[in-house]
C-alpha cells in the first residue's frame, strides 16, 4: 500500500509546483513599496503599447487593453517568475494580424481559448525547458525579424493611408504609398517625429522617465489644439466587458486550429525566453518554465473570455519593473490595475488620441528591439552563426514566424551536425615499444569524436583502404559519441576485414558503447570473442602473435 501512496503523493507534488503558492509572496513585507511604484510605473509605460498592439493587429485599442488588464493579472498570479510582466506584444501583433485579416476579429477569441489550452498542456506535461534547445542566433534573427516587420506594419498609419491588400508587411507599406495625400502626410510624418523626437530625448533627462505617454500627451494635445484631421483611437468601453464565451461553428474552429498551433508556439517561446532574462538581470530567484507555461495558458483563455488576444511575457515591460524595483508579483498585477483605472477614468481621453502617434511608439519601439552590439556580436562570432542569425530575420520577415524559428534551428542543427562529423577521426599510429620483425603487417588505428551517421561512412572508407596488414586493432577508448549508424558501419567493416583473412581486434571499447555495440552486432562480427581487449599492450602482443604463427605456417 506504500508505493501507491507514495505515488499519489509524488503526482499531487508535482501538481502543487504548478500552482500559487503563498511562498510566491514571501518578500512582500520587505517589497510592497517598491513593487507598487514599480506596477505604477509599468503601467504608464505599458498603456501606449496596449493600445498600439491592439490596434496594430487589427482587433482595436480595446482588444489590447484587455489583454494587458486581464492577462496581466492572471499570468503574474499563476506564472512560473515573480517578476514577468504579460500582455500583448509585438511579436503576437504579427502572427494575429494575418489572422485577422483572412478571419476577422470575431475569432480572437476561439484562437484565444485553443492557443492558452496547448500552452496549459505544454505546461503540465513538462515541457518547459524545450526552449533551451533554441540557439542564440536563433533567437537574435528572430527578434530582428519582429522589429522590422513592426516598423514596416506602422508605415501605412504614420503616412495616413491604409495598408496594402498584400499579407506580407513589406509590400503592403510598399502599396500603401498609393494612398498618400498631401497635406494628410505631412501632418501625420510630423506626428511620429514629434514622438520618436521625445522617446529618444526623453531617457537623457532621466532613464525611466514615460517618454512614450509624454511624447502622446503632447501630440496628443496639439491636434486637439490645431484641430488637425487626423485618425483617432475613437470611442472606448469605460471598464471592462463582461466575460463570454466565444462561439463559432465547427468547420471555423478546425480551421483555426493550425493558426492557434502557431500562436501558442509563439507564446510559449517568447515568455520563456522574456521569462529567463527576467531572472538574469533579477535577484528575485529562478523561474519555473512549466509553471510560467501554465499561467501563460490561463491567461490567454482569460483574455479571450474578456474579448481581448493571446497574451505572452513582454521582455521590455518585464526589464522596466525589475528596472523600476519590482521584486513580487504584486507588481505585475499593480500594472494591470493601473491600466484598467486609467481606461475607467479617462477612456474618453484615451480614445482622441491620434493613431498616428502609436506608430510612432511601435516604430521607436521596434527600432530599440535592434542593437548595434547585438548584431554585430553574432555576425562576428563564426560563419555559420552568421548564417543562422541572417536567414533567420530573412524567413521572418518574408515567410512565418514559426517557419523562421524551425529553419533558424534547422540550419543551425545541420551546422552542428556538420562541425560534429569533422571531430571525428581515425588516424594510424605505430605500435607501442620497441618494433619487432612482422610489426609492419599490424595496423594500428585510433577512432577518435564522434562516430555516428554523419561521419561514420568516412572512418569505414579509411579503414577498409588497408591493404598491407595482416591484423587490424581498432582503439575505441577515446571514441566520444557513438550512434547505431556508427556502429552498424564499424561492424560492416569488421566483417569487410574478415572476410578478406585480416584479423580484427579491438581494445578499449568503453562500457557506455559496450551495450549497443553487442546489440548492432560489433562484437559479434570479431572472429573470436578473446579479440576485444581492455589494455593496448594485450592487444599489441596478441596481434604478433597471429603475425608469428602466420609466418611460421
Amino acid at each position: 500500500m506504500s508505493a501507491p501512496a507514495t505515488d499519489a503523493g509524488t503526482a499531487w507534488g508535482g501538481i502543487r509546483r504548478l500552482l500559487p503558492a503563498a511562498s510566491d509572496y514571501r518578500d512582500l513585507r520587505r517589497t510592497w513599496r517598491g513593487d507598487l511604484l514599480a506596477g505604477l510605473t509599468v503601467g504608464i509605460v505599458a498603456l501606449p503599447l496596449a493600445l498600439a498592439f491592439g490596434v496594430s493587429s487589427g482587433a482595436g485599442a480595446e482588444s489590447g487593453l484587455v489583454t494587458a488588464i486581464v492577462a496581466g493579472v492572471v499570468a503574474a498570479v499563476f506564472g512560473g517568475s515573480n517578476v514577468q510582466v504579460s500582455g500583448p506584444t509585438g511579436a503576437m501583433v504579427v502572427v494575429l494580424g494575418p489572422i485577422v485579416a483572412q478571419h476577422g476579429p470575431g475569432v480572437l477569441g476561439v484562437v484565444c481559448l485553443l492557443a492558452g489550452l496547448i500552452v496549459l498542456a505544454a505546461g503540465a506535461l513538462r515541457l518547459g525547458r524545450a526552449v533551451t534547445f533554441i540557439p542564440w542566433p536563433v533567437i537574435e534573427g528572430f527578434t530582428l525579424g519582429i522589429a522590422v516587420i513592426i516598423f514596416l506594419q506602422q508605415v501605412p498609419a504614420a503616412l495616413g493611408s491604409k495598408p496594402g491588400p498584400s499579407s506580407n508587411a513589406f509590400v503592403a507599406a510598399v502599396e500603401s504609398l498609393a494612398g498618400v495625400t498631401w497635406p494628410q502626410v505631412a501632418v501625420t510624418l510630423g506626428i511620429v517625429a514629434v514622438v520618436a523626437a521625445i522617446m529618444v530625448l526623453t531617457p537623457r533627462i532621466h532613464p525611466q522617465f514615460p517618454g512614450s505617454i509624454v511624447a502622446i500627451a503632447v501630440v496628443s494635445v496639439a491636434c486637439w489644439l490645431l484641430q488637425l484631421p487626423v485618425a483617432t483611437i475613437g470611442e472606448l468601453p469605460a471598464g471592462l466587458p463582461a466575460p463570454a464565451l466565444p462561439t463559432a461553428d465547427w468547420s471555423t474552429i478546425t480551421g483555426l486550429v493550425g493558426p492557434a498551433i502557431a500562436v501558442a508556439a509563439l507564446a510559449a517561446i517568447e515568455s520563456l525566453l522574456s521569462a529567463r532574462v527576467a531572472a538574469s538581470i533579477s535577484d528575485t530567484g529562478a523561474y519555473d518554465a512549466d509553471r510560467e507555461l501554465v499561467g501563460q495558458g490561463l491567461a490567454s483563455i482569460a483574455s479571450g473570455l474578456f474579448g481581448g488576444m493571446p497574451a505572452t511575457g513582454a521582455i521590455a515591460r518585464t526589464a522596466v519593473n525589475v528596472r523600476s524595483g519590482g521584486r513580487t508579483r504584486l507588481a505585475a498585477v499593480v500594472h494591470a490595475l493601473a491600466l484598467l483605472l486609467i481606461v475607467s477614468v479617462g477612456a474618453a481621453v484615451v480614445g482622441a488620441i491620434p493613431l498616428a502617434a502609436l506608430s510612432g511608439v511601435l516604430m521607436v519601439t521596434a527600432c530599440r528591439m535592434i542593437t548595434v552590439a547585438t548584431v554585430r556580436s553574432v555576425v562576428g562570432s563564426t560563419r555559420t552563426d552568421a548564417v543562422v542569425f541572417v536567414v533567420t530575420a530573412l524567413v521572418t520577415v518574408s515567410v512565418d514566424l514559426i517557419y523562421a524559428v524551425l529553419i533558424g534551428i534547422a540550419f543551425a542543427a545541420f551546422f552542428a551536425l556538420r562541425a560534429l562529423a569533422r571531430s571525428a577521426g581515425v588516424h594510424r599510429e605505430e605500435l607501442p615499444g620497441p618494433a619487432v620483425p612482422g610489426d609492419e603487417r599490424i595496423a594500428l588505428f585510433r577512432l577518435d569524436g564522434a562516430l555516428f551517421f554523419g561521419a561514420a561512412e568516412r572512418v569505414l572508407e579509411r579503414v577498409a583502404e588497408i591493404r598491407d596488414a595482416e591484423v587490424v586493432i581498432l582503439r575505441m577508448s577515446q571514441l566520444q559519441v557513438l550512434d547505431a549508424t556508427g556502429a552498424q558501419v564499424i561492424g560492416e567493416l569488421i566483417t569487410g576485414l574478415e572476410r578478406r583473412g585480416v584479423t580484427v581486434l579491438i581494445k578499449g571499447i568503453q562500457t557506455r558503447h559496450m551495450h549497443l555495440a553487442e546489440r548492432v552486432g560489433v562484437i559479434a562480427a570479431l572472429r573470436h570473442e578473446n579479440h576485444l581487449f581492455d589494455e593496448l599492450t594485450a592487444a599489441v602482443e596478441h596481434a604478433r602473435s597471429h603475425v608469428r604463427r602466420a609466418g611460421a605456417a
